[in-house]
């Protein structure tokens, strides 16, 4: 099929070069405008609680709960001085009467947005949008809020805020990435192929379909909800791979010219060869990626979306006009040498790997000798390095994740060091009734439910319609809710607007810890735990319990997707290697330079190692969904490089039946392509580790890690070792399987085995083996 693919790019690689110019001329005014089009949440999903919860009060009470904080920060006055007082209204007095403004909470009416040492204070401004249109109004919004104080600080932070923000700092760092990892990626090409035409090929493939991607991904963003973070993973995937698949193809095709082949055999034969690997390596990616996008949270569908949607262009790309312009190449390929510096006796890449006495040739030698003495440290290390990650906490985003410059970030920063925690992120209840919540009958109900939860040792304090004031009896609030309108006291009048609907209250629970702690993580559990009485119902929402829901919704779909990943991949690998052992062996290399991974993810981003020279905030926790986004591209890049040193062991196999050469030559024939392929990987991932905001960083630490262990250990070592001690066993293809699909095929490959095994059969093993 990959073959009679190449012939037909031969014969139409002038209109195939034509369809790509257009399409890129046609995606150039879009791909730019995509971060415009992408939405900054998707943490979350209607079956949570926690959402029901907001949902039900928000519907209940006829408010919104989208709200931003005005922070007055004074070194001269306290909150309580009346200057401060009059600084602030002022601040916030174009706020007053806006259509925009549902409600205003200044801290003058609500002690807990009051600082400790009283020098800070904000006022709580309601709006009507939704948390995900918010950030549109927030330039309108700054402008009617005094900025200069003559005594004092006005900082704006909140939600809307925060997504705001977000969506401005995944920009600047997709920019700086793009910045960073592109001359890098062409210094590596360069240094590979000694050749400024072969180098400039796998940068115009990755290009293009990157921008195309980018294009599309535009067109269905503003159809659907995607979210930003699909943003960076497009661009790292489409530069990685797209350059990676393209290396894979003009590396295999000078060889071939080398070889003694025309250009057009030499392409053809590539196509039935890289070609096909590359292919079906693309597929184990968007396989991996497939795996986001069963999850229910848009963030993860959106990156997983985005992801598959980049790898399908890389491979169009790779296998369509790659082949298209080689074949208007032929061995002008070659052509403006470059000649850079060389270390010693070092020469190119693509050099070095087909030397017969090169790094690789020995290397596969001295592995193939010494199997178990390569297996066994080689896998311990990997493990140790992955030890951290048994200490791992989970926990969903906050502003932490952003760079100190942002206001978002300073806003938190603020809240976190000037006030009570656990008054600024109470847990919320939704105390849904099957009357009206001020009835009698459902005020003892109510009262009787509160009175158990402010005897939990962990609860500093409650706020409800029935505890506005410990001085009340229940017998007192029955009498003066009978008749609201009565109600002379503002502050109850007011409680009671903000707390109580037709069928619904609102019970704010403060812990007496953070909303991190596992203490107030322990209290949530509790309270959902116990059983409201008969006439009531409770969902429970708040900081602490999103993050619960957050990080349960995300591990329960967690082990069906690398359920799903794990058969698809083993299917298809099965079906690609005509083996039932080496698939299985492939995923349990995958899943160690991961694991690895994860280690360095609890190590540096939860302990705060490298900190400083990272140039982050330790984050005390590790993101939750970082160790999902990590699995599902990692996985599919770790076996993009298992596909290609299988795809040469499966050659010289085909011809030589022997698993000892077969493996040795293998290796010998891809390692030095795989270490380039996975230096171009991690020059990209390693130019997102620049990024101001920690989870981008965290990907790009883990990814640019897990691509340089697995590159180097993994395929260069324990892959062959592995496959070394198993033996014939690797090819393990039961008669029932071959006669649906017979264990080798007459494609060209086969020939181009012969040709690589020839050269090697004087080599002895012990034993008497021959390589």
């Amino acid at each position: 099929m990959f073959y009679r693919l190449g012939r037909v790019m031969i014969r139409l690689r002038f209109w195939v070069i034509g369809v790509w110019l257009l399409a890129v001329f046609i995606a150039l005014p879009f791909a730019p405008r995509v971060a415009s089009a992408l939405a900054p949440g998707g943490f979350s999903t209607p079956d949570m609680q926690s959402q029901q919860a907001i949902d039900a009060l928000q519907t209940g009470l006829r408010t919104s709960f989208t709200n931003v904080l005005v922070i007055f920060s004074s070194k001269t006055l306290t909150a309580d001085d009346p200057r401060f007082i009059a600084e602030a209204t002022a601040a916030t007095a174009k706020l007053n009467g806006w259509s925009e403004v549902t409600q205003i909470v200044p801290f003058t009416v609500d002690p807990s947005q009051v600082s400790r040492d009283r020098r800070t204070a904000f006022t709580s401004v309601f709006l009507k949008s939704s948390p995900d249109s918010a950030p549109g109004i927030l330039p309108e919004l700054r402008a009617r809020v005094a900025s200069q104080q003559p005594n004092m600080t006005v900082t704006i932070g909140g939600g809307p805020v925060f997504y705001d923000d977000i969506q401005r700092v995944s920009e600047a760092d997709l920019r700086r990435a793009e910045l960073l990892a592109f001359p890098f990626a062409l210094l590596a090409l360069l240094l590979v192929f000694r050749s400024v035409v072969a180098a400039a090929l796998p940068a115009i493939v990755g290009g293009g379909s990157v921008v195309v991607a980018l294009a599309l991904l535009y067109e269905i963003a503003l159809r659907a909800p995607i979210s930003i973070f699909a943003l960076n993973i497009t661009t790292l995937f489409g530069l990685g791979l797209g350059v990676d698949y393209s290396l894979f193809i003009v590396s295999r095709f000078r060889e071939e010219l080398r070889h003694g082949r025309t250009a057009h055999d030499a392409l053809a034969t590539t196509m039935a060869t890289a070609g096909r690997a590359v292919f079906f390596s693309g597929l184990t990616v968007s396989i991996g990626l497939l795996g986001l996008v069963i999850f229910p949270l848009n963030m993860l569908r959106s990156v997983g979306l985005g992801g598959m949607l980049t790898v399908a262009f890389s491979i169009t790309a790779a296998v369509t006009l790659l082949p298209a312009m080689l074949a208007v190449l032929g061995e002008r390929v070659n052509w403006l040498p470059v000649r850079l510096p060389r270390l010693g006796r070092a020469r190119s890449v693509q050099a070095a790997y087909s030397e017969e006495n090169g790094f690789w040739h020995r290397l596969s030698l001295w592995v193939m000798r010494r199997p178990v003495a390569t297996f066994v440290p080689t896998l311990t290390f990997l493990l140790l390095l992955g030890i951290p990650f048994l200490n791992a906490r989970l926990a969903a985003p906050d502003a932490s994740i952003l760079p100190e410059s942002v206001k978002s970030r300073t806003a938190f920063d603020i809240l976190q060091t000037q006030f009570d925690q656990s008054e600024t992120t109470p847990i919320v209840l939704a105390v849904e009734t099957k009357g009206s919540p001020l009835a009698p009958a459902t005020l003892a109900e109510l009262d009787y439910y509160v009175r158990r939860i402010e005897a939990d040792p962990r609860v500093a304090r409650v706020n409800s319609i029935v505890s506005l004031d410990p001085r009340l009896t229940l017998a007192q609030y029955q009498l003066m809710y009978a008749d609201p309108a009565l109600i002379a006291d503002p502050y109850i009048t007011r409680s009671l607007k903000a707390l109580a609907g037709d069928h619904i209250t609102m019970v704010q629970v403060y812990s007496k810890y953070g909303m991190l702690d596992t203490r107030s993580e322990a209290l949530v559990q509790a309270i959902r735990g116990t059983p409201p009485p008969a006439g009531l119902r409770v969902l429970v929402d708040g900081g602490t319990a999103g993050i619960i829901d957050y990080v349960n919704t995300l591990y329960s779909a967690f082990p069906w997707a690398l359920l799903l990943v794990a058969l698809i991949t083993y299917v298809a690998l099965a079906l690609l290697f005509r083996s039932l052992v080496l698939p299985l062996k492939a995923l349990v290399m995958n899943m160690l330079s991961i694991v690895a991974s994860y280690g360095a993810l609890v190590y540096i981003f939860q302990e705060g190692h490298f900190s400083g020279l990272l140039n982050f905030t330790p984050l005390g926790y590790v993101e939750a969904s970082s160790p999902i986004l990590m699995f599902c591209a990692l996985f599919g890049l770790s076996m993009d490089y298992e596909v290609f040193l299988l795809s040469r062991i499966r050659e010289a196999h085909e011809q030589t039946h022997d698993n000892t050469k077969s493996v040795a030559l293998g290796l010998e024939r891809s390692g030095g392509i795989i270490t380039s392929a996975a230096a171009i990987v991690i020059i990209v991932s390693a130019a997102f580790v620049s990024a101001d905001m920690v989870i981008v960083k965290a990907l790009g630490v883990g990814m640019a890690l897990a691509v340089l262990l697995d590159a180097t250990l993994v395929r260069g070592l324990l892959a062959p070792a592995a496959m070394r001690l198993l033996g014939e066993a690797n090819w393990w293809w039961p008669w029932p399987f071959n006669r649906l699909l017979p264990a080798s095929d007459s494609a060209p490959s086969g020939r181009v085995a012969a040709h690589d095994a020839s050269h090697h059969e004087d080599l002895a093993l012990p034993g008497g083996e021959t390589r």
